[in-house]
């Protein structure tokens, strides 16, 4: 088997995982939206995860794909594996220490962040929020850890515990959630928040058995003059600096939310997951089985392996993120009614999700490249390109979103990120050709090309077969729910034997991975 193939094989693996855990998030995420609504309510359980996010992502979340696991990776591949559990060790008590602290501290001034946060929403729904923060601040302790540990296992292109650990995840914020949520106390959607906390301290305890079964030996030190801890944090300075003003456009976000009608905070999020559910599927997955071996090529300097490697799995998101955003944008009131539309959650709401989906939806193929393109660079050692285009691309976006916001309301926020996310991509290509040379342009482009014609006459089609069964099956839960089954499987087929005629190249590997999968 290549190395391509094994890679997709892994990531084939990942995306069924990836699936299962994004349909228990859109679960829970439905939940949610039947004992709640699209109310203050949920916009404060949503804006409650910003400080705790903005916690783990700066000092740990883009750590560990652009730093801990490419060096990490290099011990490994030299056999230097004893010496790597010294360096494991000091970077997770730095973390551990530092994570503590921090969420200490943000308990404290958590109601002056909220405030920032959400200027335009009312004192219950900003103190509500802060209450719902201090619980979700348990929380980014745990992620940390299980980051680390799955920064392991990936080094040793272990990718399996990980992956049951997001099930397990999201499977107790659902059983937690549910059990304690009751719709005639607002003060019960903590259940949901506890249900987070329980979750991420199971996600990194399913991991801890394979940790040790790989050899890992936990060392009580912090050894910061070890030129592994100092390739580490230079690599992740840039990351951090990154996810801190990152945050910018989170409050960019929720600020101009908070001043539009009530629960449009909420409109965006559930559109946003929705979107990035599709990304999370396959994009993801492809950008962590992807990390070790780009590692290991740019290690052994393995310069035409690096490129094909590259190449399949950039043309492999396209192929598969096109025909998914147009899927998306034709079949967007049919998914949201199935997946939301019951108890607290109104027709009228279903139509206000769907003005954001759209223009999240344009943005799905690029948001599945950023996924996998940087981390092309971070096999080079190389996080500051990627973090200079991030930012450029974040302060585009964040004047997009005041803009746009004003003449478009809700659309104008989901477009203005699709919009940043398009320009990162385009600029990801261009330094990193400056950077290694051609990275296969005719054949990607001509794949995309197919991929565009394709996706078109697939979206076509099934526009009218929505159009021409719609008035029979109603507007009730059962006909969105055949609408979007039918619709998707008439899309798949349409876009699959079309992708076959074309002899394809990205048909043959995927459907290759999938015979190999049974």
């Amino acid at each position: 088997m290549s190395t391509s193939q094994k890679i997709m094989r892994a990531a084939a693996f990942l995306m069924v995982a990836n699936l299962l855990s994004r349909i228990l998030g859109l679960l829970r995420d439905s939940l949610l939206a039947g004992f709640f609504g699209k109310t203050g309510l949920t916009d404060a359980y949503n804006t409650a995860f910003a400080l705790p996010d903005l916690i783990f992502w700066v000092l740990a979340g883009g750590m560990f794909g652009a730093a801990f696991i490419p060096v990490i990776s290099d011990y490994i591949a030299k056999g230097q594996v004893e010496e790597s559990w010294k360096v494991v060790s000091s970077v997770l008590n730095i973390i551990i220490i530092l994570m503590c602290v921090l969420c200490a501290l943000a308990m404290i001034f958590a109601p002056n962040y909220i405030a920032i946060q959400i200027p335009g929403s009312p004192s219950s729904v900003q103190e509500l929020s802060t209450h719902l923060t201090r619980i979700l601040l348990l929380q980014p302790l745990f992620m940390a850890l299980s980051g680390l540990s799955m920064g392991i296992l990936n080094a040793h292109k272990i990718f399996w515990p990980s992956a049951l650990g997001t099930l397990l995840y999201n499977t107790l914020v659902i059983i937690v959630g549910t059990l304690l949520a009751d719709p005639s106390n607002p003060r019960s959607i903590e259940g949901f928040a506890y249900g987070v906390v329980i979750g991420a301290i199971a996600n990194f305890a399913i991991q801890i058995p394979h940790l040790y079964r790989v050899g890992f030996r936990y060392h009580p030190l912090i050894d910061l003059r070890h030129p592994a801890v100092y390739r580490i944090a230079a690599l992740a300075f840039p990351i951090l600096i990154f996810q801190a003003l990152n945050q910018l456009q989170v409050i960019t976000n929720t600020v101009l939310g908070s001043g539009l009608a009530e629960g449009s905070i909420t409109a965006v999020q559930n559109a946003y997951r929705l979107h990035f559910a599709v990304v999370g599927i396959f994009a993801v997955a492809v950008g962590i089985a992807i990390m070790p071996t780009l590692t290991e090529q740019v290690a052994l300097k393995q310069r035409r392996a690096f490129g094909q490697t590259f190449s399949d799995a950039v043309r492999t998101i396209i192929f598969i993120s096109i025909p998914a955003s147009v899927g998306m944008i034709v079949l967007r009131i049919p998914l949201i009614r199935a997946l939301y539309e019951h108890g607290a959650f109104t027709a009228e709401d279903t139509q206000l999700v769907a003005i954001p989906l759209i223009y999240f939806a344009l943005g799905i193929t690029a948001q599945g490249l950023i996924m996998v393109v940087p981390r092309a660079f971070y096999a080079h050692k190389d996080t500051w390109h990627p973090v200079k285009i991030g930012i450029t691309a974040m302060v585009v976006t964040v004047g997009l979103m005041i803009v746009l916001a004003n003449v478009m309301g809700t659309g104008g926020l989901a477009l203005a990120t699709s919009l940043g996310a398009c320009l990162q991509v385009a600029l990801l290509f261009i330094f990193l050709r400056r950077k290694i040379g051609p990275l296969d342009g005719r054949h990607i482009l001509a794949s995309t090309g197919k991929t565009l014609f394709a996706a078109g006459i697939m979206g076509s089609i099934v526009y009218v077969w929505t159009a021409w069964i719609g008035p029979w099956a109603g507007d009730g839960k059962a006909g969105a729910v055949v609408l979007l089954l039918s619709g998707a499987a008439l899309g798949f087929v349409i876009f699959i034997g079309i992708a076959r005629a074309l002899k394809m190249d990205e048909y043959n590997l995927v459907m290759d991975i999938a015979r190999r999968n049974r």
